[in-house]
């Protein structure tokens, strides 16, 4: 049997709705545990409902950390902030003989935490060398000025974002800011350490590789089963009170704008947490006394419908950067043997489905016995654990195949998302509306050149008759 490993550490992901947090509790109770929480807007104090905090009850005594710790005219925590956060968490809760769970659903939080990343990596030593740490104004520049400096810098990146993906723009310049290196170069230079290191899995000065011995745990659910469970959410929510955090949000952008002279970017931060933007018309239709209450039951239906709607789209992302990034970061450190898939589809056998099986699992990683095969848990890990393609896009700036539809504007960087965006509802709609505003211009030319030539001839016609007259 294989020694214990030493500074473990269980990590839980998986979409909103699937109980990631109930079961970051029953491993913790079971294995004298703390939890560590990875979710960016669980960051924010207050707002309990909004940003779907555990209870104080549903802990059950178990210590929480990175809950509520952050104001709401904070920004949100960059990724090396929040590993620099969590590391020195996670070193508190060993100091104290206790073992580490990490939980969240902000996922490139989670896997920035668990893998050794050269581009982190650099730019926190830049950091702690106190070389350009500040802020660069060019940053705060208007996005085509961001754009042609990264032009000059790093044509790659430049060449693929689309000129109004600011944020995406912005970071890709202040990483050669802060390196001195492109950051397509970085990523190449990822890549090929990647590639070393699947080639010689036995070298241990991997820096591709997980930072300590983890335990992955991904609590799934069924698309149908999850979707109508997380639309039922809402309605639970706005009994709980959400109206309410939706009124505190809302004073504080007042207040902050008449503090600051400015308004607060909604764009960003808190203010992008799904069932704050979703409620606000309906909110303030409340206080509006000439609408009826069939136009107040009208918006709330459409407040409600817009949030789950926007609920499912987040699941569906999450689900997605676990099968193609998660899951990749893990099979290029050698890891496949330590993510398992536990289906919470049915939460009458929650505890023979995710439990119980969790709790096995924990004990035979943390004890260093040989852990069972992750696919044949169930059917869903056997179809879920296998990634959607055998590498992850962002780090393979040598495959970005940019193309731009003329007809819609949008950037498509892969021949997969050139298609899915070529079959798409939107682009079809947007062909046939240019069809037929073209076929709309043919047929008034040709009318009026028709119109011309029959003058033309009425003209030829008179003037014949005239002449025969003469």
């Amino acid at each position: 049997m294989a020694a214990a490993p030493v500074k473990p550490l269980v990590a839980i992901v998986g979409a909103t709705g699937t109980g990631k947090s109930d079961l970051a509790v029953e491993i913790a109770r079971k294995y004298n545990g703390e939890v560590i929480n990875g979710d960016a807007m669980q960051l924010y104090e207050g707002l309990p409902i909004i940003t779907n905090k555990i209870t104080k009850d549903e802990m059950k005594g178990v210590p929480h950390h990175l809950l509520g710790c952050i104001g709401l005219d904070e920004e949100t925590w960059t990724v090396g902030k929040f590993v620099s956060k969590a590391l020195g968490v996670i070193n508190e809760i060993r100091s104290r003989g206790k073992l580490p769970v990490l939980v969240g659903g902000t996922h490139y939080y989670t896997q920035s935490l668990l893998f050794q990343d050269a581009l982190s990596e650099e730019l926190q030593l830049e950091n702690e060398k106190g070389q350009q740490t500040g802020r660069f104004p060019i940053l705060d520049e208007p996005t085509a000025v961001i754009l042609e400096k990264l032009k000059e810098v790093d044509t790659v990146m430049a060449d693929r974002w689309h000129p109004n993906e600011r944020r995406k723009i912005q970071r890709s310049l202040e990483i050669y800011l802060k390196t001195g290196k492109p950051a397509s170069q970085i990523y190449d230079e990822q890549r090929l350490k990647r590639e070393v290191s699947l080639a010689a899995p036995e070298c241990e000065t991997s820096d591709v590789g997980l930072r300590f011995p983890t335990l992955l745990l991904w609590v799934h659910a069924s698309k149908d089963l999850l979707y109508t469970r997380l639309d039922g959410r809402i309605d639970k929510m706005i009994q709980k009170g959400l109206l309410s955090e939706v009124q505190r949000l809302s004073d504080f952008a007042a207040s902050y704008e008449k503090r600051t002279g400015a308004p607060v970017d909604l764009t960003r931060g808190i203010w992008v947490s799904i069932g704050y933007k979703e409620f606000l018309d309906y909110h303030a239709a409340l206080s509006n006394p000439s609408l009826s209450e069939s136009d107040l039951a009208k918006m709330r239906t459409a407040a409600i419908e817009k949030t789950q709607a926007a609920t499912r789209q987040y699941a569906k992302r999450q689900i997605r950067w676990i099968q193609i990034k998660l899951l990749n970061a893990s099979l290029a450190a050698g890891q496949r043997s330590n993510i398992f898939l536990l289906d919470g589809s049915d939460l009458s056998k929650w505890e023979g489905d995710v439990i119980r099986p969790a709790i096995q699992v924990t004990e035979q990683f943390l004890s260093g016995k040989p852990l069972p095969n992750p696919t044949q848990l169930s059917g869903a890990a056997q179809e879920m654990l296998t990634p959607k393609r055998d590498f992850d896009l962002a780090q393979r700036p040598d495959l970005w195949q940019k193309k731009v539809c003329d007809t819609c504007g949008t950037v498509a960087v892969t021949e997969n998302d050139w298609y899915l965006h070529i079959k798409s509802r939107a682009h079809r709609r947007a062909v046939g509306n240019k069809k037929k505003q073209e076929h709309s211009e043919s047929s008034a030319t040709k009318k009026g050149k028709g119109t011309a030539e029959d003058s033309i001839d009425l003209f030829e016609s008179s003037l014949n008759n005239f002449s025969e007259k003469v």
